[in-house]
């Protein structure tokens, strides 16, 4: 080879910033496809109040199985599908986004940094998602209310319309706080975690599905010890009737005061159980469609 032969700079895979936010929004549609029935249950054992210490996930899977067969695991599909649409649109393209503009500007972020952006793009997707959130909250509740005061949505669409029309346009906001203050925490921990846990173990198992499984189940048990307490008073501001009131530090104290400290992280296994394998399929998911369009845009 001659001396003189140049070799060019390798050209790094590039992305628009909008396909961030479209293959995001796909990959957590694609996994709560998955696990909406343990979201269910997690839902369910959250709004037990104090029955939850003498409740077991499988004790209130078989409640449901009894009194609303299969098809009462799936309640609430289309509003989770609509809040992956809104919310993990959101949380998952403006992180990638953030992580791509601050590295362009100041090099590889720092793990205080992934903390940071992951709390930041939180806080914008759930922002958006909090009536889809809303919806899926209502939907997912309605089977354990006696039958003449269930709601009785069709679907989500029909949900959004009946409680603006009834109860106003605000509602779709209600607990938009909670939801606000759940995201940063649960992203914070998720996103930075994950991306974090990915960097530190690449040179161990290299880049491909071991890598993204690994990473993300570290992700999804940080995510749900640091996340849990929130939830369940995201999940109790947004079930009560507007005519309550009730704000997310007077249901935490409530919680507290009435139920008893740990009460906050009841129903911690099927939290896990969802959020756990919720992880790990968002991410593969979302590794998986990151290279599908590198590789058809010809990029790889």
């Amino acid at each position: 080879m001659g001396g003189d032969q140049k070799i060019g700079p390798i050209k790094k895979p590039h992305m628009p910033k909008y396909m961030n936010f479209i293959i995001g929004g796909t990959a957590g549609m694609m996994g709560i496809s998955v696990v909406q029935p343990a979201d269910l249950l997690k839902t369910r054992m959250q709004l037990l109040g104090k029955e939850a210490k003498n409740a077991t996930m499988i004790t209130v899977a078989k409640s449901i199985l009894r009194q609303e067969g299969i098809r009462g695991f799936y309640r609430g599909l289309t509003a989770a599908l609509f809040r992956q649409a809104t919310y993990g649109t959101g949380r998952l393209g403006a992180f990638n986004a953030l992580f791509d503009m601050y590295k362009g500007k100041y090099g590889a972020p720092s793990f205080p940094t992934k903390i940071v952006l992951g709390m930041g793009a939180g806080a914008f997707g759930a922002w958006i998602g909090t009536p889809a959130e809303v919806a899926l909250i209502r939907m997912t509740a309605d089977g354990r209310l006696p039958k003449e005061k269930r709601r009785n949505y069709r679907n989500v669409f029909n949900a959004l319309g009946r409680i603006t029309r009834e109860e106003g346009l605000t509602t779709l906001w209600k607990g938009a706080g909670a939801t606000v203050t759940r995201a940063m925490v649960v992203n914070g921990a998720q996103l930075g975690s994950y991306s974090q846990a990915r960097e530190m173990l690449l040179p161990y198992f290299g880049d491909g599905l071991p890598l993204h499984s690994v990473a993300a189940m570290i992700a999804g048990f940080i995510t749900t010890v640091a996340s849990l307490p929130m939830d369940i008073v995201k999940t109790r501001v947004q079930n009560a009737d507007r005519s309550k009131g009730l704000g997310q530090i007077q249901i935490l104290s409530h919680i507290i005061r009435n139920e008893g400290f740990l009460t906050l992280w009841a129903g911690l296994i099927p939290t896990y159980a969802k959020i756990g394998p919720m992880t790990i399929l968002t991410f593969i998911f979302l590794e998986q469609l990151n290279l599908l369009y590198f590789k058809l845009t010809g990029q790889m």
